[in-house]
């Protein structure tokens, strides 16, 4: 064999960002999906209403909470859990079968879940925390949206200082004060973990294949 006909593969790597609501994991996750056709997108599986323009089976697999807990029970979810009386959850089949082909995936998901994916998958998680640049600001963002109503939001601002507190589990945090350099700094997290050695496969098949290095002997010297 020679070394060209040898071919570098990889396992895919399970990117997790988690947040508190607002700070942006999902844009940031979104605006990696839309730039890279190496990065699948897990959609998971909910127990919320579907809001304008969401289809089920692409943007959610939308289910009622019986049949979430089903799923759950029966451990088809890698991950899962119930915020604010909404059931979450990761179907664990399309997860399994796109890092065996050396896909990756990308999940905005919370601290609970990062530690189950974590648990599961303890080899191909690799985990980023995005903080806002401050608590004001995240409440001016919540404000800002038109689909969650004010009881919504104060629930989710109690639940802020309790989501940040887990930023320490996390392999890697930013401060995403300014979108487009946050989107950079989380491609760059990804592509680092690509090229971890451990995780591509063939690579000491090439460099077995290389010719030895022979020094040249320094003139004068037998």
């Amino acid at each position: 064999m020679t070394v060209s006909s040898i071919k570098i593969a990889r396992r895919g790597v399970c990117l997790v960002i988690s947040a508190p609501s607002g700070a942006g994991k999902s844009t940031i996750a979104n605006a990696l999906r839309a730039a890279d056709p190496l990065l699948t997108h897990s959609v998971s599986v909910t127990t919320r209403a579907p809001r304008p323009g969401e289809r089920d089976g692409v943007h959610y697999h939308f289910r009622d909470l019986d049949s979430f807990r089903a799923m759950a029970a029966a451990g088809e979810l890698i991950e899962w859990a119930e915020v604010f009386g909404r059931g979450y959850g990761t179907p664990r089949a399309p997860v399994e079968t796109a890092l065996a082909d050396g896909m990756d995936m990308v999940f905005d998901i919370d601290w609970q879940g990062h530690r189950q994916l974590r648990d599961a998958l303890p080899g191909d998680v690799v985990s980023l925390f995005v903080l806002p640049p401050s608590v004001a600001e995240l409440e001016r963002r919540l404000r800002g949206r038109a689909s969650d109503d004010p009881a919504e939001i104060e629930r989710r601002m109690a639940a802020a200082l309790s989501e940040i507190s887990h930023w320490a589990e996390f392999d890697h945090v930013i401060v995403n004060a300014e979108l487009d350099r946050a989107i950079g700094e989380a491609r760059a997290i990804l592509v680092a973990s690509r090229l971890k050695t451990t995780r591509q496969t063939g690579l000491a098949e090439m460099v077995a294949g290389f010719a030895p290095a022979t020094s040249p002997t320094p003139s004068g010297m037998k």
